[in-house]
């Protein structure tokens, strides 16, 4: 039977178009779309569990985008043929779209839910991640589950001025501003990109013309899903509730947070306080209540604490610390902390603390990028490891997070644009986090801009990060500078933003309610900034400038150039020449080919290694000029002239001829020059009888008359 399919367009406004398309592929999902721009072509399916497993009180939903390789007509790498764990730019393209569709689930839906999204064709001018949260919400828009808030995402560029709705990579690399939005028709949802120290008035002017596309993209779904049909929505077992429970916790406890809250107490005193609280409301039920209702009782605890924290905040100013809403907690910092690495700084703000390491190495340390729809490498690349010492939790270690690949990514951001675009070396940046109590991608971001600085990388300017947050109860609403981690738990908004004195250079943005207004964000920001800058006040304060040369332990980095015909030669047989020079100086070296021409990386920390390699190179590329002057050492006698060696490349020989040697005739070599003689010679080129290099020390002498011409006895 030819399936029933339907398809939409939308008009990007320039030529470019995205369709939608439902009923052909995948009909056994809950929902699915193809999504389709140029080439480039997504698939997203989404499933959800009929019934949620016992004892889930949170939505099990996992967001999966991959790209896969025969989407580019390429193979893996690797010895498996086979796509395996998914990289680091697919992990953040599932972040992106997880951090939109999972607030817009209804608080009580726990079913296990999936939504997957495939690359399945590739166009090289289609960057296929900003069509994942398009494709997901399309794909949940026509299945039956619980999802009534239709979103989409875009990114927007900015070249020459002009704002661009999903640009090519090629656009992107001349645009100074990349940014990811997800919104829905209503209000804005996800910031997170990177910019060239834009102000706070151009961030959102580019988020308000990303959301004007954002509208048009949804008005699509909404015409697909009016032609295809929309399937009656699914009922599910709700969570259980009962109003005299919470009226009975609510009456015993609000009181008792709310004047907790006020005290301004460090995280450890007020955690046990609020624990007491909670006892005594347990206390207040029979044995036989709490094993009926028992999760009832911490789930209304937790909500009417939350309440009274948010009102603190709301009706007095005053923060769970005691701090002011713009305050900032108390920040040290210190640098070359230990002795051995190439730079390193420690970081901290109230209870949150990093500890950040540059390493520096040669283009061969390069971060390789091999995805399908992207291939190259990343000279400046940052890891943020988040062990779970840090919140005093002892957890299993499984690997790199999905979180700690997205906070690494945000600080490599924020930095990146302040490396400057001539330095030699390849930087590694990782953040241990120590301690964390909110903002640690942001203590990150600071760590790192000492770390740089403190290694001795000529920074264009320091970067320092701040995350802001959001309580609002509609008609109120109160900005918080540098959050805690739990106002950020408690708040309606986490808004990172990082930048130098002069501008924005990446952000990103949580919101976690509906209809947020665009003067709370434009408040946001302008707050944000004057964080930012305080922040980077006590930065200076620690550093002033980057140091001017690195560290006796890191490599000192010298870059020559020599002619391609000449890689060959300073490579050697085998790669011999190159393996002994590099054991023989303690160096390293690389050689790249760029434009017919070898561009030579020689990394050491003695600086005489560096020096004798330099000299190598000398000789192998030495090509003296005709007519041209060298002075040269006698190496060899012969009895017909003398082997000299050029001292400005040494191992570069040529014969001194004697009749060369002088004027007067000579019989005896030895009588004009010795072994270990250094004088001066002209390269007169190739000699037409003996296809032979010549040189000649008499053409540097003044000529004698002709009578006084005479030949030298041999032994006077």
């Amino acid at each position: 039977m030819i399936p029933k399919v339907s398809r939409e367009v939308i008009d990007l406004g320039d030529g470019r178009s995205i369709s939608i398309e439902t009923g052909k592929l995948a009909k056994q999902a809950d929902g699915s779309v193809v999504v389709q721009m140029g080439d480039a072509m997504l698939l997203a399916t989404v499933v959800s569990a009929r019934k949620a497993s016992p004892g889930v009180d949170f939505l099990p939903l996992t967001v999966d985008y991959r790209e896969k390789f025969a989407a580019a007509g390429r193979f893996p790498g690797g010895f498996f043929k086979r796509e395996a764990r998914p990289s680091d730019s697919e992990v953040l393209t599932m972040r992106l779209v997880d951090r939109v569709l999972r607030p817009l689930f209804p608080n009580d839906y726990h079913a296990e839910t999936q939504v997957m999204i495939q690359l399945m064709s590739h166009d090289e001018n289609v960057m296929p991640d900003a069509l994942a949260g398009l494709a997901a919400s399309a794909a949940l828009s026509l299945s039956d589950l619980p999802f009534s808030t239709l979103i989409s995402e875009v990114r927007v560029a900015r070249v020459d001025g002009k704002f661009i709705i999903n640009p090519s990579r090629t656009q992107l690399e001349l645009s100074d501003i990349d940014m990811m939005i997800g919104a829905s028709k209503d209000s804005i949802a996800m910031v997170e990109g990177e910019m060239k120290e834009i102000s706070e008035a151009e961030m959102v002017e580019a988020i308000k013309f990303a959301h004007e596309a954002i509208k048009t993209q949804i008005e699509a779904q909404e015409r697909l899903v009016a032609a295809f049909g929309k399937k009656e929505v699914r009922t599910y077992e709700e969570e259980k509730e009962d109003e005299a429970v919470y009226a009975k916790v609510k009456e015993a406890s609000y009181d008792l947070c709310y004047a907790i809250a006020k005290q301004g107490t460090a995280k450890h005193e007020r955690t046990a306080q609020f624990a007491e609280v909670k006892e005594v409301v347990k206390s207040l039920f029979t044995e036989e209540e709490l094993a009926q209702n028992g999760d009832l009782v911490s789930k209304y605890f937790y909500k009417v604490n939350k309440e009274a924290v948010r009102n603190v905040i709301l009706d007095l100013g005053t923060r769970l610390d005691g701090r002011k809403t713009t305050e900032i907690r108390p920040i040290w910092a210190e640098v070359n902390y230990l002795p051995s690495v190439h730079g390193s700084a420690l970081f901290t703000r109230g209870e949150t603390q990093a500890l950040a390491t540059a390493t520096l190495g040669t283009s061969r340390e390069a971060n390789q990028i091999d995805s399908p729809s992207q291939q190259g490498e990343e000279k400046f690349y940052l890891h943020y490891n988040f062990p779970p010492f840090s919140t005093g939790e002892a957890k299993p270690l499984r690997g790199t997070s999905r979180r700690e690949v997205g906070h690494g990514n945000l600080a490599q951001r924020a930095l990146k644009n302040m490396i400057p675009t001539d330095c030699p070396y390849t930087i590694r940046i990782v953040s241990e986090v120590l301690e964390s109590n909110g903002s640690s991608s942001m203590a990150t971001v600071c760590a790192g801009t000492l770390s740089l600085m403190d290694a001795g990388i000529q920074m264009i300017k320091p970067v320092s990060g701040i995350a802001m947050g959001l309580i609002t109860d509609g008609d109120r609403f109160a900005v918080l500078s540098d959050i805690l981690g739990d106002e950020d738990h408690l708040g309606d908004m986490d808004f990172k933003v990082t930048g130098t004195a002069d501008g924005i250079t990446a952000c990103q943005m949580d919101i976690k309610i509906e209809g947020l207004k665009y003067n709370i964000m434009e408040a946001a920001l302008a707050q944000a900034r004057d964080g930012r800058l305080h922040i980077l006040g006590k930065i200076i304060e620690t550093l002033a400038a980057p140091r001017p040369t690195v560290k006796k332990y890191a490599p000192k980095i010298i870059k020559v150039t020599i002619p391609g015909q000449f890689i060959g030669a300073l490579i050697g047989p085998g790669g011999k020449v190159i393996q002994e020079l590099q054991k023989s100086t303690g160096t390293t070296i690389v050689i790249n080919e760029e434009n017919e021409q070898g561009v030579v990386e020689i990394l050491g920390t003695d600086p005489d290694g560096i020096e004798a390699v330099l000299r190598k190179i000398d000789s192998l590329t030495f090509k003296p000029v005709v007519g041209d002057a060298y002075e040269v050492k006698v190496i060899k006698m012969l009895d017909f002239g003398a082997v000299v060696e050029y001292l400005a490349a040494p191992g570069n020989e040529v014969l001194l001829h004697v009749s060369e040697l002088a004027w007067e005739r000579t019989e005896n070599v030895a009588d004009v020059v010795k072994m270990g003689d250094v004088f001066q010679v002209k390269y007169l080129g190739i000699d037409p009888k003996t296809r032979k290099e010549k040189v000649s020390r008499k053409a540097l002498l003044p000529r004698p008359a002709r009578e006084e011409n005479k030949i030298v006895p041999k032994g006077e």
